[in-house]
């Protein structure tokens, strides 16, 4: 895999990663609001629908409670003789017209009447009652003793003992009732009256079909949701499930909401989540009770927040890959152009160069680069020139050869008859000679031992202080340590010579030349000094820097800097008439 595609790899995951985070936090957070919200309105829809539904009961209570000093009522029960059936028929007339008066206008209420061990009064629904007086709803009424008793939602034909109504089709098969035993009284001239002692008391009943809750809580509660209403002691008033209705309703989630008075939760039923709205009437105390799958409340809402999460995914991704691109260009942009100048280095073109238009590390990469390239291209040429003065070296070597058996056989037989005319000094002199056209005519042009060096310009001095008999002398003063290690070859000759036709020239004797050699850290130090005419600064700037006739001090010079270094070389200090002294910089223990 190339560096661009891991790098845009790297770049895909660290721009999926987040988005996959971002994109999963917003769509759990806008859910959770989008549910917080909605479970909000439930609950709202719950308490309105508890405040109509106590506003409704609420009012058939006060009408209950204004029967207590209705004039008209107690006239009729204080005066009426049970015994009498055009009184009890008489009564019954008026009393429903009172009744009429009080409950006619509430669309709510089924039925509204009177109750009495000998009659039932104001029934203007024909309800085969039977004989209520044995019914519970009269027993609790009876029981509570004035005070309002909300009964809960029953069967009409088992609460009044009705078994041939149950294959018939009637509307008021399930009722819920209020009761209060009336004990009517009223003012006159200022003094309460009350019902005479043997007086029965009637127990007034206000009947509401339990279908008043189901109409209210199917047209406000959202669809799917389930709803029921329950007394305290779990009887399922009103119901969305109508098989459950007058039944005890028992189920363990129920058990912590049951001492309460209103709020929401979010609960497990089932294994599935449901939103729980309840709240708790005032006037009946019964609990309504709204169970709302989460699902249900977010199903419209889902496919927007997700549809707008895979946009707003979509949307960054694209921007993001923009950006990863762009980057991508300009990072890999410079490195192609650096891998196509290196390809062209490779194949020998080191003139290639890369435009620098960048002041970053990039911009910086590419000077370096060019900055090496002239570094190499120089090197290359240098090391060109060496290789082309190596064969002009060799050239020059093999040239001088000329034929070394005939030329060695030659001064042999000079050698031979100079001993034979007893001339022991030119004998010597060609022995030198020999020695010397053998060091200088070998094919090997390498470096050599100090000592073989020495040796040849022992020789060398011989010759010419045979020349210049008694003209100068030569001294030596060299540090054991040098004499095992290597130097160019014919290091010392230039200079010698130099010294003797020009240093000495004009001097007769006395002439000194010292070789002397020593090392100071990591460099040797040769020094060839001498007492002649010395060389004036301009002269000494001649030989160094300009061309000049001193060749062999030229090619010497070339040939240490190019074996050792720029750093190294000669350094000449000489005074008109005291003399000259050249000292050659070497690198210590390097072949």
């Amino acid at each position: 895999m190339t560096f661009r595609k891991r790098l845009l790899l790297s770049y895909l995951i660290l721009i999926a990663l987040p988005l996959l985070v971002l994109s999963s936090l917003f769509y759990r957070t806008s859910l959770n609001v989008v549910t917080e919200q909605a479970q909000k309105n439930v609950y709202d829809v719950v308490m309105k629908n508890n405040d109509v539904i106590d506003t409704k009961l609420g009012i058939a209570d006060q009408n209950s409670r204004a029967l207590f000093v209705d004039k008209d009522l107690f006239q009729i029960f204080n005066d009426l003789n049970p015994a009498k059936e055009e009184e009890l028929l008489a009564a019954d007339r008026q009393i429903t017209a009172i009744l009429s008066k009080y409950y006619s206008l509430n669309e709510d209420v089924y039925s509204a009447q009177l109750w009495t061990s000998y009659y039932n009064f104001g029934s203007s629904v024909q309800m085969p009652l039977g004989n209520p007086v044995q019914s519970d709803i009269y027993k609790e009424a009876v029981k509570a003793g004035g005070k309002m008793v909300w009964y809960p939602t029953y069967d009409f034909i088992q609460m009044f003992n009705q078994p041939w109504l149950e294959n018939g089709s009637i509307d008021f098969r399930y009722l819920f009732s209020a009761t209060r035993l009336l004990n009517f009284s009223h003012m006159e001239d200022s003094t309460l009256v009350k019902l005479k002692p043997d007086v029965e008391r009637p127990v007034l009943t206000i009947s509401f079909k339990s279908t008043v809750m189901d109409q209210l809580f199917e047209k406000s509660i959202p669809a799917g949701s389930t709803y029921m209403v329950l007394n305290p002691e779990d009887i399922v008033v009103a119901s969305s499930d109508s098989t459950l209705v007058t039944k005890p309703f028992k189920e363990d989630w129920l058990d912590q909401f049951r001492d309460k008075d209103s709020g929401t939760a979010r609960i497990k039923i089932d294994g599935r989540s449901q939103i729980v709205s309840y709240a708790r009437s005032e006037i009946t105390g019964w609990l309504s009770i709204v169970v709302t799958p989460q699902s249900v409340l977010v199903e419209s809402l889902v496919p927007v927040i997700r549809t707008s999460t895979l946009v707003s995914a979509i949307a960054l991704s694209v921007v993001a890959l923009l950006f990863a691109y762009f980057i991508l260009s300009r990072i890999t942009g410079p490195i192609k152009k650096l891998m196509s100048a290196m390809r062209s280095v490779g194949e020998g073109d080191f003139g290639t160069r890369v435009e620098v238009t960048r002041q970053d590390e990039f911009g910086l990469l590419s000077q370096r680069f060019n900055r090496m390239n002239d570094r190499i291209e120089m090197l290359v040429k240098e090391n060109y020139e060496i290789k082309l003065k190596e064969k002009e070296a060799e050239i020059q070597a093999l040239n001088m050869q000329m034929n070394p058996h005939f030329l060695y056989n030659t001064l042999n037989i000079m050698n031979w008859t100079a001993i034979e005319n007893n001339q022991t000094e030119l004998s010597k002199m060609l022995v030198c000679l020999s020695n010397m056209l053998h060091y200088t005519s070998r094919k090997d042009w390498g470096a050599v031992h100090l000592t073989d060096e020495l040796e040849w310009i022992r020789n060398y001095f011989f010759i010419m202080s045979a020349r210049f008999e008694g003209k100068f002398i030569v001294s030596y003063e060299i540090e054991p340590i040098l004499y095992e290690e290597k130097v160019p070859r014919l290091l010392f000759q230039p200079f010698v010579e130099n010294a003797i036709l020009h240093g000495f020239s004009g001097m007769e004797e006395g002439g000194e030349i010292t070789i002397r050699g020593w090392t100071e850290g990591e460099s040797r130090y040769f020094e060839i000094s001498d007492n002649g005419r010395g060389i004036s600064k301009e002269g000494i700037d001649t030989i160094l820097y300009k061309e000049s006739a001193s060749v062999g001090i030229k090619n010497t010079i070339s040939r240490i800097r190019m074996a050792y270094g720029d750093e190294y070389g000669i350094r000449i200090d000489s005074t008109r008439g005291k003399g000259t002294s050249i000292v050659i910089h070497l690198p210590h223990k390097i072949q």
